[in-house]
């Protein structure tokens, strides 16, 4: 094993200079690679990561984990059948989890990765065991507090055989904060017959980019369910996680639920291939400029018949901005379906005065047709989770527009 680690660094060295694929560079010199060490956080800050879907309290949540800058404030779980511990010490435990490590992301994909393993500051590793079934949802929470810092984590999740698992994130700055920089490597595992929902809700400050590197491998009959929330000013965020179909009737779902600020640059989408009948895939967006330049990306790669997949990307012009949206259809042998729909418009004005009609004003006859546009109905996600999305979308400032 100390071959194979020895292999991960001399790969991410070769590519500490390498750009990405996709989005604007960032230079990382320009960001520190420690933070203030701070373990503490006040009520403030826990006021501040409520808006990010992370309850301090643990009210309501099967266990936590919480990650100031490059240090790990807590880590626990309080539920039978799961297993969460910072990815550090999972890597020191077993040598099975130093396998997955980077199993899944390429190591030597861009400079952000290399960065990653090159520096890593820790992250979490969270394991339903074999056919537990863990409703309670765990949270975890990457939180900057440091300005201009650039914070490293890798995650590793796994639901093994038969099991489910549901993972709230919530990704924040604190209040003062106004630059910074989030790497944050993701890698998932979802076991035959195993169901894994990560619902992760973005509250960054206005001059913070963010690269997020995610991929998930599903086994037969597995279920993974991603959306992914960001609401709040952000200055730069690029994200393209991939998911693999390893199986017959494995499912992947991602949604994506965006409203843009001026100046602020978002790239966001997936990428499904579908190996096995009966896979299924669906990636669905929704998105509102508000004066930001969106790229709603979307990928689906069939190579075996009888796999069904859709691609869906709405979005709304409004505060100016602009969207591009970029479906794509690949599929490879006779026997797929697959189909996608791309639309980019404006709140209909008939929409507006019959909402009008009945009481609102125009700014509230506004607001309720976004909050309504980004709501999406999304199958299997608990209710526990969908009041989360559910509140993060009300609390948005849709008057602003």
């Amino acid at each position: 094993m100390p071959d194979r680690l020895s292999e991960l660094t001399k790969r991410a060295k070769a590519a500490v200079d390498k750009p990405a694929a996709l989005g604007p560079d960032i230079d990382l010199a320009q960001f520190a690679p420690t933070g203030s060490g701070k373990t503490e956080l006040s009520d403030e800050d826990a006021a501040n990561l409520l808006l990010a879907g992370v309850d301090l309290s643990g009210k309501g949540r099967g266990g936590s984990f919480v990650m100031s800058d490059d240090h790990v404030v807590s880590c626990s779980a309080n539920i039978e059948g799961v297993e969460l511990i910072p990815v550090t010490e999972a890597l020191e435990r077993y040598e099975w989890a130093r396998e997955l490590y980077w199993g899944l992301v390429p190591v030597d994909m861009d400079k952000y990765t290399a960065a990653a393993h090159l520096d890593l500051h820790d992250g979490y590793f969270i394991r339903a065991l074999p056919g537990a079934k863990v409703t309670m949802p765990l949270q975890t929470c990457l939180y900057i507090t440091t300005e201009g810092l650039r914070q490293h984590v890798h995650n590793i999740m796994i639901a093994e055989e038969g099991s489910e698992l549901h993972i709230i994130s919530g990704c924040a700055t604190a209040p003062h904060l106004t630059r910074g920089l989030h790497i944050g490597i993701s890698e998932f595992y979802v076991r035959k017959g195993a169901t894994l929902s990560f619902t992760m809700i973005h509250k960054w400050a206005p001059d913070v980019a963010v690269r997020p590197r995610s991929a998930a491998r599903v086994e037969e009959g597995g279920l993974f369910l991603s959306n992914y929330i960001t609401l709040n000013p952000v200055k730069d965020l690029q994200s393209y996680p991939t998911v693999h179909l390893e199986g017959p009737e494995a499912v992947a779902r991602l949604y994506s639920i965006i409203r843009g600020h001026p100046g602020n640059q978002i790239d966001l989408g997936g990428r499904v291939y579908l190996r096995h009948p009966g896979c299924r895939a669906e990636i669905v967006s929704r998105a509102i400029t508000g004066g930001a330049r969106i790229t709603a990306r979307g990928h689906l790669v069939g190579t075996s018949p009888g796999i069904k997949a859709h691609l869906e990307c709405r979005g709304l012009i409004l505060g100016g901005g602009a969207l591009l949206a970029i479906p794509e259809l690949e599929g490879h042998t006779e026997g797929v379906e697959m189909s996608h729909e791309a639309a980019v418009g404006k709140i209909a004005q008939e929409e507006i005065f019959y909402l009008m009609s009945r009481g609102l004003s125009e700014e509230e006859a506004t607001s309720t047709i976004v909050r309504g546009f980004l709501t999406i109905d999304i199958p299997e996600l608990p209710a526990p989770l969908k009041a989360e999305m559910d509140r993060a979308i009300e609390a948005t400032d849709t008057h602003a527009m």
